[in-house]
């Protein structure tokens, strides 16, 4: 990389190559590969323990008084009180990987005070390094990256995650593909969060929508998004998200128009009992986005879904179900 970084940055950066190459190394030879289920469809294997292991020490190594929350091992590593929390998934798209099929990443986010402030997302099998520092834009490899600039939803290209748990509303998701798909030039499902958000990022998706991600499988992604002039949120257009296992993302034109679509499907209300802090991680997105959503709303198709009485999710909820991967 021809500029410089900063030094956080710069150590998750080392810390995901590292990871990475534990993951290439593996996916040689993958029927050698130890593979547990979590739950139905939900898998971990020892390379998903390995890299995390490796990411930690890494992080820690270089800043032992900053807490950590991994996908794999949650909260039990790091200073539990620090102002920085490092936001980890060491294999996010876990089931491609132990298939043999080359889409997945190694993501590393780090929040100051419950903003993202440094985002790495690493394609081992592409050697694709996609980064971003708040304020200093995003970038895959040494190139600047931005959202792209297509103003109708009809010409654009949308990414989505399937539902694949026991439990999950599958119907709920077939409307919100119905409606979508009846609205945009195609849909497409790679089944890797962090790099959907990263293709978001680059201009390859004018947008992106799913429903049951973590923090881990959109933290750093949301950072490559509003670096390269996108708009990031839950489906009523507001920058609550990272707990709330929804979220959409675009540009702002297209982001505005997904909004419109979407909000009847949400699970959040917003009442008048704000919290009065937000949990460990979460990002914000600028102060623009309600201006972006209200101006494009004349191009936003009507969104013809029966609005359901929402129920909001907290963080608490979260614990009690340790969930993990992105859809794959």
């Amino acid at each position: 990389m021809s500029q410089a970084l900063h030094p956080m940055l710069n150590t998750a950066v080392k810390a995901a190559r590292t990871a990475g190459a534990l993951i290439n190394r593996a996916s040689l030879d993958i029927e050698r590969v130890t593979v547990t289920a979590k739950s139905h469809n939900d898998f971990v294997t020892e390379v998903d323990q390995a890299a995390e292991a490796a990411i930690i020490e890494t992080l820690l190594g270089a800043y032992p008084g900053h807490g950590i929350l991994a996908e794999e091992t949650g909260r039990t590593h790091g200073a539990k009180d620090s102002d920085y929390l490092w936001i980890i998934d060491p294999l996010d798209g876990t089931t491609n990987f132990i298939h043999g099929f080359p889409v997945y990443a190694v993501s590393i986010a780090l929040a100051f005070r419950g903003q993202i402030q440094q985002a790495v997302v690493y394609d081992p099998s592409r050697n694709d390094l996609f980064y971003a520092s708040k304020g200093r834009g995003a970038f895959l490899n040494d190139k600047r990256l931005r959202v792209s600039k297509r103003s109708r939803l009809l010409e654009s290209l949308i990414g989505t995650g399937f539902p694949f748990r026991k439990g999950d509303n599958f119907k709920r998701y077939l409307k919100m593909f119905e409606e979508v798909m009846q609205h945009c030039a195609g849909l497409r499902r790679p089944g890797a969060a962090a790099l959907d958000l990263c293709y978001v990022a680059a201009g390859w998706y004018d947008g992106f929508f799913e429903t049951g991600l973590n923090p881990w499988d959109i933290a750093a992604g949301s950072l490559m998004i509003t670096e390269a002039g996108g708009l990031i949120g839950n489906f009523t257009g507001e920058s609550d998200y990272l707990y709330q296992r929804e979220i959409v993302a675009g540009n702002p034109k297209i982001y505005a128009q997904l909004v419109s679509i979407l909000a009847p499907y949400t699970r959040i209300i917003k009442d008048d009992e704000a919290s009065a802090t937000a949990p460990a991680g979460s990002a914000a997105v600028p102060d623009a986005t309600a201006a972006f959503v209200a101006s494009a709303a004349a191009d936003a198709p009507a969104a013809a879904a029966p609005k359901k009485s929402p129920v909001r999710i907290r963080k608490a909820d979260l614990a009690k179900a340790k969930d993990d991967d992105a859809p794959f």
